[in-house]
């Protein structure tokens, strides 16, 4: 089947003859620096990523606590900077009292249709962020909740005094928990959202919830959904509650089930103008610099869950049956999870850190299970071929962007096309060492460019160091008993009349 697939697929696509692929630093350009929150996370109570995946009491693959200890330990190694919960759709009818103390109540989740036993709440996030090196990242109630119910939940975690701070203490927790970053609500523009609100009504709403927030805590650095594809939603939101924000929070999901190689790899430049055209917005308010980007929810392929949302279902009720509960089991099918999704996921990596003095915090969706770089069985793990990209951007790269220009060859399918070759440059602060991270998007080719080698080094080396992130076929993948087929392999790259050759369909990391 698979090599049937490909040859169709091969017979619908073509790289363009080559006019030249090249890397041009822009001159006199000073190094950027960028926010590690980039490489940031997202969990969500929805289906196995909590119980069954980060949480797990009873198996001996767990702690005293109930936390996986082999997903805590791969995951120290992604050095997860922040980590955003508990949603995600699931959050606009939770309620966090719900979820702490001794006394916990099962509670129907009106958003996925199935009962949240409330074993893992606030105490437990911020322990596992903790285990894990994360910044607790709590995203409220705004679509059941209430301003001061959200105002409550920041004076539990991080004040001594009140009503809430006692309390937290008499659960047995005596010094603040220091959640500093919180987001008013979730997609709360998306009319299959429980308790939508219209741009008349979310403005005011999120400027009364961060008054009463920051009147519990005037340290909280707090952020606010926002649609980058509708102005009427978010321009409001930000004329009238921009100046209480630090952020405006936005999602992106870009590809289904069976979407193929090709046409994920059509989608790599969709980011782009999200994050254009939330800019513009923040242009058109003034708040530019002062507010920045949150891509706190981001993916190549959108969640499996058939009939959601409810609410908006003609027999009402039908996406919590059984049937449809288990289908969402096909999101643990590790074999949709191919190089397509590693390689894009560089390139919404790469395009985050392109504009890293407007975005500041991402949130791949989810870290675990469902559509996460980490796949979670009852007696291990699976690093997905995302994982392995997640890991070496959070390991490989230097600290600053060096702004350069890229000339690339097309990719194309149909009417459609995209660059073929997508490329950063990283580097210290002295501009002493630089880390490429290059993308050769083309499913059956290598693609060679010069890097500019001029610029960055002044002599052109005879081969350089590099990483190499490929697969046999664009649909390789990993899985329980072939954990290793897609793994990041280190070799010698050879320089040619100055430039690199990169693999068909590889992220490559070198260093020069």
């Amino acid at each position: 089947m698979k090599t049937t697939l490909h040859t169709l697929l091969f017979a619908l696509i073509f790289v363009l003859p080559s006019s030249g692929n090249e890397v041009a630093v822009v001159p006199d350009a000073k190094p950027v620096p960028y926010n590690r929150m980039i490489f940031g996370q997202f969990i969500e109570h929805f289906h196995r990523q909590v119980y069954g995946g980060i949480f797990e009491p009873g198996s001996p693959l767990s702690d005293k606590d109930g936390f996986r200890t082999d997903v805590v330990e791969a995951l120290k190694e992604l050095k997860i900077p922040i980590v955003r919960w508990p949603g995600g759709c699931f959050v606009s009818s939770y309620h966090w009292l719900d979820g702490v103390g001794s006394n916990r109540q099962p509670a129907y989740d009106k958003a996925w249709g199935v009962e949240d036993p409330n074993t893992f709440g606030t105490v437990e996030f911020v322990k596992w962020c903790k285990l894990i090196g994360a910044e607790p990242y709590i995203c409220t109630n705004a679509g059941t909740g209430t301003p001061e119910e959200m105002s409550d939940w920041v004076e539990y975690c991080n004040l001594n005094t009140g009503k809430f701070g006692r309390l937290r203490k008499s659960h047995g927790i005596t010094e603040p928990l220091n959640v500093k970053y919180w987001s008013v609500g979730n997609e709360n523009y998306m009319r299959g959202e429980l308790g939508y609100k219209s741009p008349a009504e979310w403005a005011p709403f999120v400027k009364e919830s961060a008054k009463l927030m920051k009147a519990a805590d005037a340290n909280i650095v707090l952020l606010a959904a926002a649609a980058h594809y509708d102005e009427n939603f978010t321009v409001p939101l930000l004329q009238q509650a921009g100046r209480w924000l630090g952020y405006v929070s936005i999602h992106g999901y870009y590809g289904r089930q069976n979407t193929p190689y090709l046409d994920i790899m059509m989608n790599t430049e969709r980011p782009a103008g999200e994050i254009a055209r939330t800019l513009a917005m923040l242009d058109k308010t003034k708040l530019r610099g002062s507010v920045k980007i949150a891509f706190d929810e981001w993916n190549p392929r959108g969640w499996h869950h058939p009939h959601f949302p409810m609410g908006n279902n003609p027999d009402g009720g039908s996406a919590n049956s059984a049937a449809f509960i288990k289908e969402r089991d096909k999101n643990d099918i590790n074999s949709v999870y191919t190089m397509a999704d590693a390689l894009f996921s560089a390139c919404f990596l790469n395009t985050c850190l392109r504009n890293c003095g407007d975005v500041e915090i991402g949130g791949f969706s989810p870290i675990v299970n469902t559509r996460g770089a980490l796949f979670v069985h009852t007696k291990g793990i699976v690093k997905r071929t995302t994982f392995h990209v997640l890991q070496l951007y959070a390991n490989k790269l230097e600290k600053n962007v060096l702004p350069i220009t890229v000339k690339s060859e097309p990719l194309v399918s149909g009417k459609q096309s995209v660059p073929v070759l997508d490329v950063i440059v990283t580097t210290n602060d002295a501009k002493t060492k630089f880390v490429i991270a290059a993308v050769n998007k083309s499913p059956d080719k290598a693609v060679e460019f010069a890097p500019d080698f001029a610029s960055l080094t002044g002599s052109v080396p005879q081969s350089v160091s590099a990483t190499i992130l490929s697969g046999s076929s664009p649909d390789d993948f990993n899985d329980i008993g072939a954990e290793n087929r897609v793994i990041p392999q280190e070799t010698m790259l050879k320089i040619k009349d100055g430039k690199v050759s990169l693999p068909a369909h590889s992220l490559v990391i070198f260093a020069l």
